[in-house]
């Protein structure tokens, strides 16, 4: 019998602030907090609270039999402080279960592992101590941000430790091979890869409650019968997704909460099993090597890079960003890394993307802006009030250490 691994991703990116031009040199503070409080607050009233309940209380119904992992956002996790903490405490008493693994990934939620190694390295560390200081457990499985991945990311993770990370599985990677098994990576096969299967996955996520589907309505019996179809190859099938699919992008009232509950169920009776992706990668031995020389995505339905870094906007952003590295690094000041851990989140450069198919309504999903080009200047604002910011404290760093090198050499 197949083995299943759900995954879920939380994240809620912290919003900024409409900020003009004539902010600048004046205004420091960036962030949208009534936004981002307000937002917090609602899919934790419509999510996470009744979504986490409801799997302790599953946890409780059938003890190891049932497991899920997730992948939270450092991010997210501050916000979860701030705004909502009863989410924290709900998340903590799933840690406590043991049915649950927490993952690892960028703090930031960002694309560090496209430019730059060394940043991408410090912060998959920070946020493993944000995990462990805040569940209990140290993550032994990897997610890049948005299932990001490529051979050279792969052999980076591997360097840090890891030996299972989660990825799409994208048709143009996989040729006609199938996502149902565990693949290894092409430079340090001691990675084992979990591929997302997008089309059941989906099938949850984007169209469970889509009326014109013309499998809808979805019920837990049709869908076991998919996952055991005897003519679907493979030994795991990975059902990856945002935790928001419960109760934000599906709401309530399209009865996915029951979906869940009556699913965990129909599908032990039918002799599946479940399992966190660390047990998968044990359980079973790679079929192959997965070749992904170019970065792939779980995003739009190219499946690559394009939705954060597909147009000038965004590489433009995204270049003067990473270019203030070295000197947030000298500065090493907590008000500054605050400011440079949520200006690099992912969403601001989703936020320009210019391409609307048919994942365009993804695209606006919460989305603060009404252009792609409105996203891209109100960012530039922020960023170049910060850069200025970061060039006066950089340079008073600087000169600080050249005091103290001369007091030292005279005494």
């Amino acid at each position: 019998m197949k083995t299943i691994c759900i995954y879920f991703q939380v994240h809620q990116p912290l919003r900024l602030k409409k900020y003009r031009f004539f902010n600048m040199g004046k205004d420091h503070n960036y962030l949208d907090d009534y936004t981002n409080r307000t937002i917090m607050q609602k899919v934790a009233r419509d999510c996470y609270l009744p979504m986490n309940a409801l799997l302790l209380e599953l946890i409780k119904l059938y003890g190891k039999k049932f497991k899920v992992a997730f992948s939270i956002s450092g991010i997210a996790i501050e916000q979860f402080r701030m705004y909502a903490p009863e989410v924290l405490d709900s998340f903590q008493k799933l840690a406590h279960s043991g049915n649950v693994e927490f993952l690892a990934e960028t703090y930031s939620h960002s694309l560090a592992s496209l430019t730059d190694r060394d940043e991408f390295i410090a912060q998959v560390k920070q946020h493993s101590k944000t995990i462990e200081a805040e569940f209990g457990v140290k993550p032994k499985a990897f997610r890049n941000t948005e299932l990001i991945y490529s051979d050279e990311i792969g052999q980076t993770v591997a360097s840090m430790g890891f030996r299972t990370m989660l990825t799409e599985g994208a048709k143009h990677i996989l040729g006609w091979k199938s996502p149902n098994y565990v693949y290894a990576n092409a430079i340090d096969q001691k990675l084992h890869l979990l591929l997302r299967n997008f089309k059941l996955s989906d099938d949850i996520a984007f169209r469970f409650s889509d009326h014109s589907w013309n499998e809808w309505p979805l019920t837990a019996d049709k869908y076991v019968s998919w996952l055991n179809n005897p003519d679907v190859p493979g030994e795991i099938i990975n059902l990856f997704m945002d935790y928001e699919t419960f109760g934000e992008h599906q709401k309530a009232e399209s009865g996915v909460f029951d979906f869940m509950r009556h699913f965990v169920k129909k599908a032990l009776e039918s002799g599946l099993h479940f399992a966190t992706p660390s047990e998968a990668s044990k359980k079973f031995q790679p079929v192959g090597v997965l070749y992904s020389p170019y970065p792939i995505s779980w995003a739009d339905e190219e499946r690559d890079v394009t939705a954060w870094l597909g147009n000038d906007l965004q590489n433009e952003a995204f270049s003067k960003l990473y270019a203030m590295k070295d000197k947030i690094h000298t500065i090493n000041h907590p008000d500054y890394n605050h400011v440079w851990d949520f200006m690099q989140e992912s969403d601001h450069f989703y936020y320009m993307a210019t391409k609307w198919f048919s994942d365009g309504d993804v695209h606006s999903y919460f989305n603060p802006y009404d252009s792609p080009y409105e996203a891209f200047i109100n960012y530039m604002n922020v960023l170049s009030d910060f850069e200025i910011e970061v060039e006066k404290k950089y340079q008073e760093v600087i000169k600080e250490k050249k005091t103290r090198s001369v007091r030292t050499s005279t005494k």
